[in-house]
C-alpha cells in the first residue's frame, strides 16, 4: 500500500483524486491540501511516498512546490492538470508521472502500478545496503559442511581453499571440507591469496615454493598439502612473501 497526499486548489477535483486513488485498493489518501504551502507542511510532517499535485494554483503552483522539495528525501510527485502544455517542463524538474484532467482510471492504474514498481525497487536496494552494513568487511572463520555436520573453521587452520567441478573446498592438515562461499568471497573477505584461477592459499601455511619450468611454481605447505601457482599469479605471490 502507497500512501500520498493530493493537493488541488479545487475541492471537487481534490476530492474526486482522493476517491479514485482509494478505490483503487493500492493507495491510502493520508491527507489532503487546498495550497502548495499547506501541502509543503503536510509533506514534511507525514512524508508520504506520493504525492499528486495540480499545476495552477493561487500564489505557489505545483511546479514551484517541486523546486522546494528536498531532492533527497522528497516523495514522488505526480503533476494533475488540465493543460498538457507543462508535461516537458514537469519531467525535467524530476517529476513522476503527469495525468491529464478529467483523469483516466486507466491511464491513473498506469502511474500507480508503477509507483509500486518503484517502490520495491527501492526496498530491495534499501535490503541490499543492510546487508552490505551488516556483512562483516573480512572474515576470521569459514563455515562448511562435512559428514552431515557444519564445521566452522578458524582461518589461520586453513591452507588453501580452491574451486572444482563439485564446488568449493576449503583445505587444512587435517580434513577437506565443502563451503558454500565462492572463491571471489573468500578472497575479497579473508586472509587468503590468489595463487592460481581456481585456487587461494595462506601465505602463513607456505613451507616452500618449488619453481617449475615455463615460469610456473607450485606451493607446499606445512603438512605437505601441494598447490599449483600459475604464471600470472607467481610474481605477486613472491612480492607478498618478500621475495624479489
Amino acid at each position: 500500500m502507497l500512501t500520498a497526499i493530493v493537493i488541488d486548489d479545487e475541492q471537487f477535483a481534490r476530492e474526486e483524486m482522493s476517491e479514485l486513488l482509494q478505490e483503487s485498493g493500492a493507495v491510502e489518501v493520508i491527507a489532503q491540501a487546498s495550497n502548495a504551502i499547506e501541502g509543503l507542511k503536510l509533506i514534511n510532517n507525514l512524508k508520504p511516498e506520493a504525492v499528486f499535485v495540480d499545476i495552477q494554483m493561487p500564489q505557489v503552483n505545483g511546479i514551484e512546490l517541486l523546486a522546494m522539495m528536498d531532492p533527497d528525501t522528497m516523495p514522488q510527485v505526480i503533476f494533475v492538470t488540465a493543460f498538457d502544455q507543462y508535461a516537458i517542463q514537469a519531467f525535467e524538474d524530476n517529476a513522476f508521472d503527469y495525468l491529464l484532467k478529467p483523469v483516466d482510471p486507466k491511464r491513473l492504474d498506469k502511474t500507480i502500478q508503477r509507483l509500486l514498481k518503484a517502490k520495491q525497487n527501492q526496498e530491495a536496494i534499501h535490503t541490499q545496503a543492510q546487508i552490505e552494513a551488516l556483512t562483516p568487511k573480512k572474515l576470521q572463520q569459514v563455515p562448511c559442511m562435512g559428514h552431515n555436520r557444519i564445521m566452522i573453521i578458524p582461518l589461520h587452520d586453513i591452507e588453501t581453499a580452491f574451486s572444482d567441478l563439485s564446488g568449493v573446498h576449503i583445505q587444512t592438515a587435517q580434513q577437506t571440507a565443502s563451503s558454500q562461499l565462492t572463491l571471489k568471497t573468500l578472497e575479497e573477505k579473508t586472509e587468503l591469496l590468489r595463487c592460481h584461477r581456481q585456487y587461494l592459499v595462506n601465505t602463513q601455511a607456505i613451507r616452500e615454493i618449488r619453481l617449475l619450468d615455463n615460469g610456473l611454481a607450485e606451493v607446499i605447505t606445512h603438512s605437505g598439502n601441494i598447490t599449483p601457482v600459475s604464471r600470472r599469479y607467481l610474481k605477486p605471490l613472491k612480492e607478498i612473501l618478500g621475495i624479489l
